[in-house]
This record gives C-alpha cells, structure tokens and sequence, in this order.
C-alpha cells in the first residue's frame, strides 16, 4: 500500500520549508534552466510527485503541457490552488496518481517528456519497473528529467558529524535505506538509475544540485552568509557536470532520452 500521509504532513509548510527558502530557491533554478533547454511550448510533459505544483506552473508558463501528479492530496490542493492563481489551468492537469501506478496512464501517452523533481523517485522500492511503465509512456527521442537524492553526500556527513549526530551523517549509506516518517527512502547511484532505465532509456547528461551548495537543513546557516552562498552556487553552476561533483551531491540531475528500441518486449 502506497503511504501519502508523511507527505501530506508537510504540504502545507512545504513551500515556506523549501521553496521558498534561499536554499531551495537556489537549487530549483539550476533545475529549472534544465528544464528550459529542454522542453518546448507545445510539448506535452508529465510530472511525477508534483508537489506544491511549482515546477508544472514554471513549465506552463513556457508553454508547456503538463499531466502533473502526486500521491499526496495535501500536495495536489496546493498545486491547484497555484495553477489557478498563476492562470495556466488550461495547460495543467493534476491527478491523484501513485508512481508505482503510472501503467494507469497508457491510453494519454505517448509524452514528450517526463519530469521528476527532489527526490521522488528516492520512495520508490522498484525502479526498474518503473523505468519500463515510463519507456511505454514517453515518445522515442523524448527525455526524462530525473533530480535524485545521493547516497554520498561530504556536506552531509560534515553538517551532522559537526552536530554530534552521527547516524544522521552516514543514513544514506544503510543498506535498505533509511525510514523518514514511517517511509523507507533510497539512494540510489547514479549509475543505479542508468542501469534501471537501460535499455530503454540512454543517458545524455548529469549534473549536480547541492554538491558546494549546502543541503536545505543548512538554511539559517545560508541565510546568515547570503555572499557566500551566492558564490558556491555560482561556481557550483561552472562546473556542475565535472566529476565527481554530480556523485557527491545532495541531488543529482541526470537526464534521458528515451531510445528508439523498436517495443519493450
């Protein structure tokens, strides 16, 4: 049975918690000038664990289409209510829809494109099953846009290791994952999603997104040194892609285009 209750609990905080805090700011526009280079208006995306609706209503204001989707009723009543105030509702459609249920979707493919965001996919149990719903979903040549959460993560070891917690530094790394409000969250590798999504998928880039950029629990510190932060994400821009950055990050980006297989068989 899939769990909406722990992401229900922070819905409503969830936008003053992260998206709108310097931090999380910082991290969701180096998504979204991914996003950008990579959907056009026209084009028809689906989202999975939308959230607050932040990204569908960016991407509709490009426009894009989005399908977007959350397990979360708490989650999908604050990206309505933004898609209305933003005025794009005639481009965005939310739906209640868990992850590990996308197959759901097969008559309204195929998309164009499909999008997850911070971390999503991190409680998700079997991700190559869902890789194979998603390369029945999305078009030859279109792209999947995936931010995952890390399991190696220098900030993270530093920041609770500094605060005499460490259990907290090294949860990533537990085999089997770590539980967070009664629901196991993973970390996979990068090369962990390119396996689950090959052959149907191909991988074309991967970035980091909060490898000099501190984690969202580092806010107070990151507001008090507002220059600094300016100047680690800057850099952290430069040379995101440069190894290892995107493999020692708080998220990493990694971006693929679905093959031109010839069936899923």
């Amino acid at each position: 049975m899939y769990q909406a209750m722990p992401f229900d609990s922070v819905a409503a905080d969830y936008d003053r918690s992260f998206t709108m805090s310097v931090i999380g700011r910082r991290m969701r526009a180096a998504v979204w000038n991914r996003l950008d280079d990579t959907f056009r208006p026209g084009e028809r995306v689906l989202e999975l664990n939308c959230g607050t609706g932040e990204d569908a209503v960016h991407l509709a204001q490009q426009g894009v289409r989005v399908l977007a989707t959350d397990i979360s009723p708490g989650m999908l009543t604050m990206t309505r209510a933004k898609v209305e105030r933003a005025g794009v509702a005639n481009l965005v459609e939310v739906a209640q829809l868990p992850i590990e249920d996308l197959a759901e979707l097969g008559p309204r493919g195929p998309f164009d494109g499909v999008l997850s965001n911070f971390g999503g996919l991190n409680c998700v149990a079997d991700l190559p099953g869902v890789a194979r719903t998603l390369a029945a979903l999305v078009r030859p040549g279109g792209r999947a846009v995936l931010c995952v959460m890390g399991p190696a993560v220098p900030w993270e070891w530093g920041w609770y290791l500094a605060h005499g917690q460490p259990r907290k530094a090294l949860r990533r790394l537990r085999p089997g994952g770590a539980v967070w409000r009664e629901l196991t969250v993973r970390y996979p590798s990068i090369g962990a999603v390119r396996g689950a999504f090959s052959p149907h998928f191909r991988q074309r880039r991967v970035a980091a997104i909060g490898a000099l950029v501190p984690p969202s629990y580092a806010e107070a510190w990151a507001a008090r040194h507002p220059r600094l932060l300016a100047g680690l994400d800057h850099l952290e821009r430069r040379i995101e892609t440069w190894p290892p950055l995107p493999w020692l990050a708080d998220h990493y980006l990694i971006e693929l285009e679905r093959s031109n297989d010839g069936g899923l068989g």
